[in-house]
């Protein structure tokens, strides 16, 4: 399963931005999705998550302004980013977890989208 991360961009304080996730292959159950931002090294720390039963779970710096949802239909997923603030600059990194059409886990990562916010 391969994710594709899109949305970022440069928008200035104040602004809102939606990062997309797009999966493609053969995906037979999703467990979670999830948007993560790196803290060093190979270390990430989770922005909002998303599990298969409809719970969210949040950092602390994002509640209120982030809002983690998806689209079923097209295996895509989102975050909607309100009232941005110079913080949440960064490279935003999507996860998808399940199963596999082959029945196999996966557990992939999307490439990363910027988000730059200009005070």
């Amino acid at each position: 399963v391969q994710l594709q991360a899109s949305g970022g961009g440069v928008v200035q304080a104040g602004g809102s931005l939606r990062l997309s996730c797009a999966a493609s292959g053969s995906i037979y159950s999703i467990t979670e999705m999830g948007w993560y931002r790196p803290v060093g090294g190979d270390e990430v720390d989770l922005v909002a998550l998303l599990k298969s039963e409809g719970t969210t779970k949040y950092a602390d710096s994002t509640k209120g302004r982030f809002t983690i949802s998806r689209d079923t239909a097209e295996n895509t997923f989102y975050l909607q980013i309100d009232n941005l603030n110079p913080r949440d600059t960064d490279v935003y990194y999507c996860n998808m977890r399940g199963r596999s059409g082959s029945g196999s886990p996966f557990n992939s990562w999307g490439q990363g989208t910027l988000v730059t916010v200009s005070s």
